[in-house]
């Protein structure tokens, strides 16, 4: 009965093409269509039939690679169908258990007799199946008991198995490295090969070994240069300039040996894809042959000028590697790289405002930096954001050594905010205050930019300009003693539309009209002259009845204007916006009653100056830059066990390190911050935001019209004034016409000249020490891996192990002979001498030991 239910299922059994077209079928209903299928497999492979069971698998194949279904279950069954003795199953078999097998797999170990059989086969399709699927679920297990069959294969008399086993020592070799005692011999015989599919297979072999540890395979330098000279296999050669890019970089000599080959192959009228390899390895590890550069710069010239996208990105490409070395090869190129930045494809435009940037120096940085915020106006989101950056890195590159005027740089930081696609907040925010910390003599425009971007209220429901508007917020109370209309700030920071701003900013505004109100009060209770500060200056000249530039009438104006706009903020559901403001309101209530007693003739305080005399000190203090890693530099305390591993740490507070999203539109979370990188920038629209316009032209009068309809929200000075104040505000509002197209560039400012005569010093910029760059540690992995230790053992030979073992011995003896001898003297210069030349021996094998890891052979006869 069982028989005959199986011989139905076998003869009514749907095929793989069955399955495709009535998945296909299902308009709706697809999942459902797929567990009546895998229910159906599911009976199907257990049946005895094989022929039922391969096709089962099949369908199981296809479902698992199109539909995600897990077939791990089906392991052993895959085992059961790869025995079989029909090539046709066998392949399915095969094809399963590359797709389903890993590590973990519990059958894995059962493969390995049926994979030694097919390697052994006669039958070379079959032994093309095992090395394949070798290839693709090699352990070291399976290595380790394949390896011979893989040696034997790699001296086949086919071809078709011989390339193939090839490739697979690539896999054996990463899992077991001792195979590379068997088999690396007969490896580096076949790059002797006249096959050319064989000599492609073992080339390409090295060029993946090469890419991991190239100073192990530097004794093969003479093989694989009669290869780039003999050969003419565009593909083979390709792979061996990439070989030679890697040991040139770690042997100088051999930089000039290979240098006339690869210059040779240029000459020649050679594939476009070997002569930008040729190209490559010229400018990256060759560039300092001479002749071979100014060759390969010559060839680029001829990917920048051509039609086809690819190949003018490949050019810009090259010419980005040489550029950090040989500025000059992108000078004389310089009408193609700035042609490139209005082309039509995006890579072709991101490679060359590279170039462009790479380009900037202290003379032209102005000139480049309006013309590319020009373009930005004009250009996609995506792009005006690279441009953005591009400009930020460039001037902020070595603590700004190209920015000689820093009140344009921070004019043109202002201008970036003004920008509508402008979504490099945080980048723009760190600038600036890393100005104000480094820079004394630009705090003057600091303090000027801030204000003009605190008395804009379209900027605050952009969120992307928050950080920037965080920024402007800390400056203007920092740096208040520079600003020339402090009460206009103050009202700016307490303005209505505030709300909009996440909390955390919000905290900064209320600091920061803080630190405006004690600075007031200060300048107002004290009887000093008022010479230090440009706003007292200003403020003198017209009030006789006024203390330091502040009348009673004034000061109690500001102090009202700051209780009434944080007297809404008292009762907030952000605990830090709430506390702030109970601060000032306390610290007002404090001063209110008494705000018109002044010094007494004795030289007495009254309680609120002395309240306010002891505030202005608190804030006097300057706030300097902070070292990137001055954490690192904290010694740590005795008896302080750190654990290494914070998971469980993690697991404790999962629920308060999830980021929530609160549900309140008028106030954002500082999880709703939202950064972008170059490949993970998404445009979204901004509702909210008044300067999304394109133009702005456009910006301005809609920023018009928006002031005649919600005056109330805006400041009392600013109703009757028109943006572009008498205080410079104009310089944030730049036309487009103001300067000259992004495709009208000039070249000539990329020529170098004298630097302009500048009519002020350029001002001191506080560098930090060593620490304050970020510097990536040195990946010592491919020290100690076993597979370049095998490597450098097999080209070594055995002669060198011995001699190295000898002078061990040696070194053993001399140790034991000086201990032997120090143990007669006394016990003072026994410990002494005996330490020091114990210490010499030691520091002379350790010696040896480097040198024989770090240097595998001694170099080549054909490089002296």
């Amino acid at each position: 009965m069982a028989s005959s239910n199986s011989l139905m299922d076998s003869l009514f059994q749907r095929s793989l093409e069955d399955l495709i077209k009535g998945i296909r079928l299902q308009l709706l209903g697809e999942s459902s269509f797929i567990s009546k299928s895998l229910e159906e497999i599911r009976r199907e492979i257990k049946l005895t039939d094989l022929s039922t069971k391969s096709i089962a698998l099949q369908k199981l194949s296809y479902l698992a690679a199109l539909h995600g279904v897990d077939m791990s279950w089906a392991a052993f069954h895959a085992v059961e169908v790869m025995s079989s003795s029909r090539f046709s199953d066998k392949r399915i078999g095969y094809h399963a258990i590359a797709q389903s097998f890993n590590d973990q797999t519990p059958v894995l170990l059962l493969i390995t007799n049926q994979l030694r059989k097919d390697l052994n086969s006669s039958n070379v399709y079959e032994v093309s199946l095992a090395l394949e699927c070798l290839s693709r679920i090699g352990t070291e297990d399976l290595a380790r008991d394949l390896t011979s069959e893989v040696f034997t294969l790699l001296g086949s008399s086919k071809a078709f198995v011989k390339k193939k086993a090839i490739g697979v020592v690539l896999r054996v070799f990463d899992k077991y490295p001792d195979a590379v005692k068997v088999c690396f011999k007969r490896l580096v015989e076949n790059l002797e090969s006249s096959d050319p599919q064989i000599l492609s297979a073992v080339v390409g072999v090295f060029c993946e070994l090469t890419t991991k540890d190239p100073r192990s395979y530097l004794p093969l330098a003479p093989e694989f240069y009669k290869i780039l000279v003999d050969s003419r296999n565009n593909w083979v050669l390709i792979k061996v300039l990439k070989i030679f890019a890697k040991l040139a970089s770690i042997e100088p000599r051999l930089a000039k040996k290979v240098a006339d080959p690869i210059c040779e192959q240029m000459r020649r009228n050679v594939g476009k894809s070997l002569m930008f390899e040729c190209i490559r390895t010229v400018v990256s590890s060759l560039s300092d042959q001479e002749t071979a550069l100014k060759l390969a710069v010559a060839k680029t010239r001829e990917f920048l000028v051509d039609d086809d996208p690819n190949l003018k990105y490949l050019g810009l490409h090259a010419l980005s590697i040489v550029a950090p070395k040989h500025l000059w090869a992108v000078l004389e190129n310089k009408e193609a790289v700035v042609k490139a930045l209005s082309d039509e494809d995006s890579n072709v435009k991101l490679e060359a405002l590279h170039l462009l940037m790479a380009m900037v120096n202290e003379d032209n940085v102005s000139e480049t930096s309006r013309i590319l915020l020009n373009y930005a106006l004009k250009s996609d989101p995506l792009f005006c954001n690279e441009i953005i950056e591009s400009i930020l890195l460039a001037c902020s590159r070595n603590s700004y050594e190209i920015i000689v005027d820093f009140d344009w740089y921070l004019s043109l930081l202002g201008e970036m905010a003004r920008i509508p696609h402008c979504q490099r907040g945080q980048e723009i925010e760190h600038q600036l205050i890393d100005i104000g910390t480094r820079v004394k003599d630009a705090r003057l425009e600091l303090v000027r930019i801030s204000r003009a971007l605190l008395i804009d209220p379209a900027l605050l429901g952009n969120q992307f300009l928050h950080p920037i508007l965080s920024a402007a917020a800390w400056a203007s109370g920092e740096y208040v003693e520079f600003s020339k209309t402090p009460h206009e700030i103050a009202e700016a920071l307490l303005q209505p539309r505030t709300s909009l701003l996440p909390p955390p900013i919000r905290a900064i505004y209320i600091h920061s009209a803080f630190k405006v109100l004690v600075f007031c009060l200060g300048m107002y209770f004290s009887a000093e002259e008022p010479t230090s500060s440009p706003m007292v200056q200003e403020c003198t000249s017209s009030a006789s009845s006024a203390v330091n530039g502040f009348t009673d009438k004034s000061i109690s104006s500001l102090v009202n204007m700051i209780e009434l706009g944080l007297c809404s903020l008292s009762g907030t559901l952000s605990v830090e916006v709430q506390e702030r403001a109970k601060n000032v309101l306390g610290f007002i209530g404090m001063i209110k009653h008494d705000i018109t007693e002044k010094v007494t003739a004795q030289g007495s305080e009254t309680e609120p100056s002395r309240a306010v005399a002891f505030m202005k000190d608190v804030f006097s203090e300057e706030v300097g830059p902070v070292s990137s890693n001055a954490q690192e530099k904290v010694p740590l305390p005795d008896g302080l066990d750190l654990k290494e591993n914070l998971e469980d740490l993690q697991e404790i507070c999962r629920e308060f390190l999830e980021p929530v999203v609160e549900s309140n539109s008028n106030s954002l979370s500082s999880s709703d911050k939202i950064s972008f990188s170059v490949g993970k920038l998404r445009i979204r629209d901004q509702q909210e935001a008044s300067s999304s316009s394109s133009t702005p032209l456009e910006s301005t009068s809609l920023l018009a019209e928006h002031r005649k309809r919600h005056g109330l929200y805006y400041l009392s000075s600013q109703k009757s004034d028109n943006h572009n104040d008498s205080n410079g505000n104009n310089n944030n509002n730049t036309t487009p016409n103001e300067y000259p197209p992004a495709n009208e560039i000039s070249t000539d400012s990329f020529n170098p000249k004298k630097k302009m005569n500048q009519s002020k010093p350029r001002p001191v910029v506080v560098k930090l020490d060593e620490g304050d760059e970020f510097k990536m540690k040195p990946d010592s992995s491919s020290k100690d891996e076993p597979l370049s230790r095998a490597i450098q053992t097999a080209l070594m030979g055995k002669g060198k192990e011995k001699e190295r073992e000898k002078e061990d011995n040696h070194e053993r003896d001399l140790d034991s002979g000086i201990k032997e001898q120090s143990s007669r003297r006394e016990k003072s210069k026994k410990k002494k001498k005996n330490g020091e030349k114990s210490n010499k021996h030691r520091s002379r094998r350790r010696r040896d030991e480097e040198a024989s890891s770090t240097k595998p052979v001694e170099i080549p006869d054909f490089l002296l």
